[in-house]
């Protein structure tokens, strides 16, 4: 039990920065408080936080639902406790305005949740100054700018205004030199691509937000073949002298800390916040009472303050005072997060620590539990549908089904596909066309009963099937009783499990049609039925088909099916109630059995949520990225997205070895460590880059199968972030070239920078158009061809300029240089 003293907030000025965001657009509306009055501030300027402020967001998404409101108050490094105090006084009167429906939120500058750093998709820039030092925001077209910024992140970026000098840097990070009209990006060595894609979009977001595009961005990624740039930062930042600095890691969370969840009783007694530990995980709802507040602790990772409906006013007015009183207490960091959320309008985060959650407006208690048909046509027209119902497509495919026999694939009689037993292992080959392409899935099925060699080797002949097939299809591992859609859909609802052959059966049947059927074996015994569904009892002489009160007749035409598979003996049907004495004689007696209809089970509303996954440490990292979308997929890295009812591993082409190997031990390891007690029979699926199925990309809100053909070098090259001329101010050495495109060049650049540094810096067009790839010239990649052209035979052959070009969505492009010989 921990006793806090009460912590008021004061009432005293602070700087208010209100943001409307919509899906899909932006109202341009916002607004920024200075002496307690509201100014308007520049929608371009959004992003931009000066670090001696203290600010509130609104944000407003659109759902299917209506709407999420979202408030937080940041806090700047450099802000007073005043200021501090009173935007939460702020965002409380806010959230009173509002009904209570937002989710407000506490942000320390440099610590932020991941969710608020989304709303800024080309990262954040903390600026110095204040409201007391008498600062603008920066306006369009403003050139008399000299800073140096610190760019960390890989998906979420931030830049930090640092001292102008070589000191600032590291060998790790990415630096931009902002001198107006000039933006130089430099690279670290050790930085990977996906930081400098990162920051090459913040340094174009400053180019054409803040100056109207009319600076000039030019990048280092090796200091010895970018002379001219280099020459410029060193005319600004003197010579270097001696090494630079070692990468700093950033600090990450791991999931052991954000599992160890803690739900906390927050009251009063004696004019003090009394904070008593009432449970732990797996937490459930029932523990949230709505006359009381709640505190509850993820690891001293983030800090959830729960305001139940019924609790007093004054309770829900100190909810922030409370958690950062918490904090103090319990020695936290004071950078900690802090949500407050309230009774009936929770976040999908906070829903998501608990191992169920029931929605006002679901059915509660008792309610037959009805199956959902839909139109497999759709599929593809609806890639979302594709995803929520979990089928790669219509399950017209071909199957292949083999058993693990001596560690050994055994091919199955195909008559018998669908007959799986819970004693044995089994890898099935599923080979589906789309659009004219060849698409492969490997479900390796583990029995209930089956051994530990048997599980191994399942795997093991998984990685060589999925070899044979080069690499390119998606591995699903599923567990006896928790298949996945699609994988009841190939066997046409004719999915039996058996167990160790007895002499009397029994089957439960569930499932209306051909997608949705699967058939168990349960233990032949009374107590197994449930009036819900069809069972299937067979003998030496006769097969009865059991039709519970509760079924319907798609269920039972079902288990005809079904029951002409299981046995060739005669058919009874038998209703409930109706039983004859044999029937119960083989069940060994009558006995009582679930004859209520179908609880329905508390749900939770899932937000799918991506991960990338990291072991540097160790142990199993992984950093959360909100708000993602297929840009967020990392070549060189291993993405987990979790939809609840599966997880998926995303394997980039150029992720390490080691993170490949130890995908699905990782997944498994964040099922076990999740704080909602997650089943660990959970499917996980294996998935390559450039080979998704629609389950996979339909959860992404656009989908670009082109996307991976472009690497970060093209974007330099095609974005326009070349140094195209220079500012008077700075006078490269007269030998130099500002114009060339040696600025991107590296190791691994495309080879259209040796190219374009040869003479005019371009091929003539005939010897690139309609040639192999022998009758190039050395050096000219052949899938790159037009990059080699100069701008004007570029323009007089696609009658566009090279960044109109590269512009267009992938597949045009391709079309278009097919036409013109160059493809």
């Amino acid at each position: 039990v921990l006793v806090i003293p009460h912590l008021l907030p004061q009432q005293t000025h602070c700087c208010i920065l209100s943001m409307h965001f919509y899906f899909f657009f932006t109202v341009a509306f916002s607004d920024f408080l200075q002496k307690m009055k509201m100014v308007p501030i520049p929608e371009k300027a959004y992003g931009g936080f000066f670090e001696g402020d203290c600010y509130i967001i609104l944000y407003n998404k659109k759902t299917s639902n209506g709407f999420i409101t979202d408030l937080h108050y940041w806090i700047g490094k450099d802000s007073t406790q005043d200021e501090q105090g009173a935007a939460a006084f702020y965002v409380t009167q806010m959230d009173d305005m509002l009904g209570g429906s937002p989710v407000q939120h506490r942000e320390v500058e440099g610590h932020e949740s991941e969710a608020f750093k989304s709303y800024f998709k080309s990262g954040i820039i903390y600026k110095k100054g204040g409201v007391a030092s008498g600062f603008k925001h920066v306006e369009t077209n403003m050139y008399n700018i000299r800073r140096l910024l610190h760019v960390k992140g890989k998906k979420h970026v931030s830049a930090t205004e640092v001292e102008l000098s070589w000191d600032s840097f590291n060998e790790g990070d990415v630096f931009l030199l902002d001198l107006g009209k000039v933006l130089i990006q430099w690279n670290g060595p050790d930085c990977n691509i996906a930081e400098k894609s990162r920051g090459l979009a913040l340094a174009r977001s400053i180019r054409d937000d803040e100056r109207g595009g009319r600076a000039q961005i030019g990048i280092i990624d090796n200091e010895k073949d970018s002379p001219d740039l280099m020459q410029i930062m060193k005319t600004v930042l003197g010579e270097r002298r001696g090494a630079l600095r070692a990468a700093t890691p950033d600090e990450k969370a791991d999931e052991l800390q954000k599992a160890n969840v803690r739900l906390y009783h927050v009251y009063e007694k004696d004019d003090n916040l009394v904070v008593q530990e009432i449970a732990t995980r797996p937490l459930t709802q029932d523990l949230l009472q709505h006359e009381d507040c709640h505190i509850l602790d993820q690891g001293g990772f983030k800090i959830y303050v729960w305001r139940g409906k019924d609790s007093s006013k004054e309770e829900k007015r100190a909810a922030f005072s409370r958690a950062v009183g918490f904090i103090q207490a319990k020695g936290y960091s004071a950078t900690t997060n802090v949500e407050v959320v309230n009774d009936g309008a929770e976040s999908a985060m906070f829903k998501q620590l608990f191992k169920r959650w029931t929605e006002k407006e679901e059915t509660q208690g008792l309610g037959k539990v009805e199956q959902v048909k839909f139109d497999v046509s759709q599929l593809h027209a609806r890639p979302e549908l594709a995803a929520e119902q979990r089928m790669a497509d219509d399950a017209s495919g071909k199957v292949e089904v083999w058993r693990i026999e001596d560690l050994h694939m055994q091919p199955v009689d195909p008559r018998t596909y669908g007959q799986f037993y819970g004693g044995d292992c089994y890898l099935v080959l599923y080979t589906y066309l789309t659009s004219g392409r060849t698409h492969y899935i490997i479900y390796m099925w583990q029995g209930r009963h089956a051994s530990v060699d048997e599980i191994t080797a399942c795997a093991f002949n998984a990685v060589e099937l999925d070899k044979k097939y080069g690499n390119e299809p998606v591995q699903v591992r599923v567990t006896m009783g928790r298949e996945p859609q699609h994988f009841l859909a190939i066997f046409k609802g004719s999915l039996i499990i058996y167990e160790p052959e007895p002499v009397v059966r029994l089957f439960q049947v569930r499932g209306t049609d051909e997608i949705n059927t699967k058939t168990i074996e349960v233990p032949a015994r009374a107590s197994s039925l449930n009036s819900n569904d069809v069972f299937l009892l067979t003998t030496n002489q006769v097969c009865y088909l059991w039709c519970g009160k509760g079924c319907s007749g798609d269920e039972r035409e079902m288990a005809k099916i079904v029951a002409n598979i299981v046995s060739k003996r005669d058919k009874q049907t038998v209703l409930e109630g109706q039983e004859p004495v044999e029937f119960w004689a083989a069940l060994g007696g009558k006995a009582p059995y679930a004859s209520d209809k179908r609880f329905q089970e508390p749900t939770v509303r899932y937000q799918p949520r991506l991960f990338e996954c990291s072991n540097q440490t160790g142990r199993f990292i992984m950093t959360e990225v909100v708000g993602f979308c297929q840009d967020d997929l990392d070549e060189d890295d291993v993405m987990l997205l979790d939809t609840w009812e599966e997880i998926f591993l995303w394997i980039g082409k150029t992720s390490n070895t080691y993170e490949r190997n130890e995908a699905i031990s990782s997944a498994k390891d964040y099922l076990k460590t999740h704080p909602a007690g997650r089943d660990l029979a959970t499917p996980i699926i294996m998935v390559k880059q450039g080979y998704e199925p629609l389950t996979f990309t339909g959860w992404f809100s656009a989908w670009d199968p082109y996307k991976w053909s472009v690497s970060y070098w093209e974007i330099c090259v095609s974005s326009g972030s070349r140094m195209e001329r220079t500012s008077p101010a700075y006078k490269p050495h007269p030998k130099s070239n500002v114009n060339s495109t040696s600025n991107y060049q590296n190791n691994n650049a495309p080879s259209v920078v040796s190219a374009v540094t040869n003479g005019n810096g371009a091929y003539p067009r005939e010897v690139l158009i309609n040639k192999t790839v022998d009758e190039l010239p050395e050096g000219v990649d052949p899938a790159k061809k037009e990059y080699y052209l100069s701008d004007a035979d570029f323009h007089d052959i696609f009658g566009r300029s090279k960044d109109e070009f590269y512009q267009m969505p992938r597949w045009k492009q391709q079309n278009e240089k097919k036409q013109h010989g160059l493809f």
